[in-house]
């Protein structure tokens, strides 16, 4: 890459003994801010006498700028100092620059010298006074130091002086460390005062800022990155469009955001051919890791195709050895492509580096491949819903999501296969329509591919109706569990945990559309074989009982179904953490049967005990937390507790119009037993008008 470079020195050749400034760039007079920076390197190169320093950041974060800003300085502050610009962008670029410098240093000529000796070998000696070399884009390892293909790098020809000192700008952490050791000074994004100020200096049109909320929220979709800023305020300048409109196109399509963020503008203070658009800045680097880190940018392209925040280091692939992930990690590290949140195993990835790295995927054509490789990885390494997993799937459920459903899928196995899991994590965490959506694409795949009796595609079946129960959607819940039982019936022995399952669900999907005869005839069925075949702690025994009890309340007999759910709860209770779903669950149960056998005081207690775990440990709009306050609200009116059962009930009818279709059974539940509290309160005219909407 050829630089056009502009000198700021009059005569053609330095005196000596004269100061030669020799800066590519005008000065830039809508720099802002970066005071602290400016102040630490004048205090490591000019008060602590540091030889070399370096300023490290991710692309466009504004590292030329501060180094032009620190060379202006230094010629105003240190007169005696000649300053020099060398962009290290290439060996081309680096080399015109030494060639630009040796026709202006009073060299001693040789024909016979290499240009690039002669600078070194001038700036080397007492003749050439103190110095100050500023080396931009240090970014190139092997450029920078050779290889073992090509030992010797362009930086064989520093110039080594007590009077000089040598600033480098680069991306690569691990060249700053090579070159600077630990004068290393990170430079991150802008403070939201330095970027308005930024923003302000840069546009045309400084009334477009009158709407400080939207000029606040175009700064944080930028990132407070000044290459963002200044590219934003070029479309804004040439295209005299409104900040919100510009906004509208950010968070348009992916294609809008790319061909955005893309578009090239023209800046005098940088490189004439360098990569001006944010989503391309990156592209050298991403293709300078993959020469020297394979395996970093396996992970780059990995990352590209999830989510760009809250990464667990666990999600990520194995490639190699161990120690090669965490070099491979601790490389892009390096280049600021990604950070560690503090001391926890989590990383975010710059939501501007993340779209320049699924460009970086679309121009080589690698969509598709990497697509399959991350789905495939995300569908092995995804846990079970079990409820010890919880922590660790709620991490992983974005990431899986966004592999699933983001604007490129692909149709292979595994990709159902991780439907499939999220689909039963989503379930479990009360996302209910979430997971209806993946079990039916689930479903659907294997319906296509598996026989009628494959194991798989009757799970799918299984927990697809487990989800349409949940979301209220029984006829088709039913109609899948009869389907199942029937094939289970045919090809599985009568003690077999599916066949049994099956029959479970099926029973509850009969209570659900009130069939509680049904209902019961079939759970006794299920209990007492699950009672002859598993221990008495067993889950899905306990879980049995506790369905069967549930039946039998809905059937009237409140003695046996209080009786059976005191059972389930004192096991339960040995067993299982206070927080454990099927504890609460149990407990939950319980106290309606007390409140049907006419215990108020004790449903009360183990209500509120139930309704303080599930505010702590659930969503706000889980449905077992709203089920929970919405039984201590039928309990609290039963005791005469009016107003605590409105403020209750009113609270759990508003989270679920927000969440819940208008004809959800759980939703007119609500609603009807609000209005049957106002009327209870004397509220009638409220009373009237939530029975007229309930109708």
């Amino acid at each position: 890459m050829v630089m056009k470079v502009l000198t700021d020195h009059t005569s053609p050749l330095c005196q000596v003994g004269q100061p030669c400034h020799y800066i590519p760039f005008p000065k830039n007079k809508r720099f802002v801010g970066r005071e602290n920076v400016v102040a630490t390197l004048e205090e490591m190169l000019f008060t602590n006498d540091c030889q070399n320093a370096a300023v490290i950041g991710l692309g466009g974060v504004g590292k030329t700028q501060v180094a032009l800003k620190f060379a202006y300085w230094a010629k105003e502050n240190k007169q005696s100092l000649s300053i020099f610009w060398v962009p290290a962008l290439s060996d081309a670029s680096f080399e015109q620059a030494y060639t630009e410098m040796a026709r202006t240093l009073p060299i001693r000529k040789d024909n016979n010298e290499n240009p690039m000796e002669s600078v070194r070998r001038y700036l080397s000696s007492e003749e050439a006074g103190p110095w100050l070399l500023i080396v931009d884009n240090a970014d190139d390892k092997e450029m920078l130091l050779g290889s073992s293909d090509t030992p010797g790098g362009v930086l064989e020809y520093l110039p080594q002086s007590e009077r000089g000192r040598t600033l480098f700008t680069s991306r690569s952490r691990e060249v700053a460390v090579t070159v600077a050791g630990k004068d290393v000074v990170e430079l991150n994004k802008m403070n939201q005062q330095e970027a308005e100020s930024f923003l302000e200096k840069s546009l045309i049109r400084t009334d477009l800022l009158n709407d400080s909320a939207t000029t606040t929220r175009l700064l944080k979709e930028l990132t407070y990155l000044p290459l963002a800023i200044t590219q934003a305020t070029a479309y804004l300048n040439i295209n005299q469009v409104s900040i919100a409109e510009y906004l509208r196109l950010l968070r348009g399509t992916e294609q809008d955001m790319i061909h955005l963020m893309s578009r090239q503008f023209r800046d005098n203070t940088r490189y004439k051919d360098s990569q001006n658009a944010v989503a391309t800045t990156w592209l050298v680097s991403f293709e300078q890791i993959r020469k020297s880190d394979n395996a970093a940018a396996e992970l780059l392209s990995f990352i590209s195709h999830i989510e760009p925040k809250a990464i667990p280091q666990s999600i990520l692939p194995i490639l190699g050895s161990e120690e090669q992930t965490v070099h491979a990690i601790g490389t892009l590290r390096g280049y600021a492509f990604v950070i560690r949140r503090g001391d926890d195993e989590m990383f975010d990835m710059h939501s501007l580096v993340h779209l320049a790295t699924r460009i970086w995927i679309q121009r080589e054509g690698r969509v598709t491949q990497t697509m399959e490789k991350a789905t495939r990885h995300l569908a092995a390494v995804f846990p079970s819903h079990d409820y010890v997993n919880r922590s660790l799937w709620r991490e992983y459920l974005p990431h899986a999501l966004r592999v699933l459903y983001g604007d490129k899928r692909v149709d292979i196995e595994e990709r159902y296969e991780l439907d499939f899991s999220a689909g039963r994590c989503l379930r479990r965490d009360g996302r209910t329509k979430e997971a209806v959506r993946c079990f039916e694409e689930c479903y659907r795949w294997r319906k296509s591919n598996f026989l009628e009796e494959h194991p798989g595609r009757l799970a799918s079946q299984h927990d697809l109706a487990k989800a349409y129960n949940a979301d209220g959607q029984i006829k088709k819940a039913l109609e899948l569990l009869e389907h199942i039982v029937a094939i289970d019936e045919k090809t599985r022995p009568e003690e077999h945990p599916n066949r049994l399952s099956s029959q479970h669900e099926l029973a509850s999907a009969y209570q659900e559309d009130g069939q509680i005869k049904r209902a019961v005839e079939l759970l006794e069925y299920v209990v007492s074989i699950r009672e002859k075949t598993l221990a008495e702690e067993h889950p899905h025994r306990l879980s049995a009982q506790h369905g069967l009890a549930s039946a039998y309340q809905d059937d009237g007999q409140i003695k046996k179904a209080v009786e059976l759910l005191e059972y389930v709860v004192s096991i339960r209770e040995k067993t299982l953490a206070e927080e454990h779903p099927h504890r609460l669950s149990a407990q939950h149960g319980l106290a309606n049967a007390y409140q049907a056998d006419g215990q108020i005081k004790r449903a009360i207690k183990l209500l509120e005990y139930v309704v303080t775990i599930r505010e702590k440990t659930l969503i706000e709009e889980h449905p077992d937390r709203l089920a929970s306050q919405h039984g201590l609200a039928s309990a609290y009116k039963a005791d005469g507790q009016i107003k605590r059962a409105i403020k209750l009930l009113e609270h759990v009818v508003s989270v679920e119009e927000k969440t819940l279709a208008e004809e959800h059974p759980d939703r007119l539940a609500s609603q009807y037993a609000l209005a049957q509290a106002y009327e209870a309160d004397g509220q009638t005219k409220r009373a009237a008008f939530g029975s007229a909407a309930i109708l």
